[in-house]
């Protein structure tokens, strides 16, 4: 049988008994026990938010609903391909 992952700290085996863990301590507690890591940031993974009207994001949601799919999916998807469709229209 596969070994089961623990927090390193917590000993907690799932995301309840973590966050049940850190609702009663304090990471500063454990300074000894944590180390630093570098991260790197990547900008063109950032994502752009873009303002929807109302009434348009409801009819939105309504459709990816029917389609089984999230609201973001179903907007990218058509965006996609409105901007395909413009590059063979217009080539440039």
């Amino acid at each position: 049988m596969a070994e089961e992952k623990v927090s390193s700290i917590s000993n907690s085996k799932s995301l309840a008994e973590m966050a049940d863990f850190w609702d009663t301590h304090s990471l500063a507690d454990y300074d000894d026990d944590i180390e630093e890591v570098e991260m790197t940031f990547d900008p063109a993974a950032r994502r752009t938010w873009v303002g929807i009207e109302p009434e348009l994001l409801a009819d939105l949601r309504h459709i990816a609903r029917e389609r089984r799919i999230s609201t973001q999916t179903l907007i990218n998807l058509w965006l996609s391909e409105r901007v395909a469709q413009q590059k063979v229209q217009a080539p440039s």
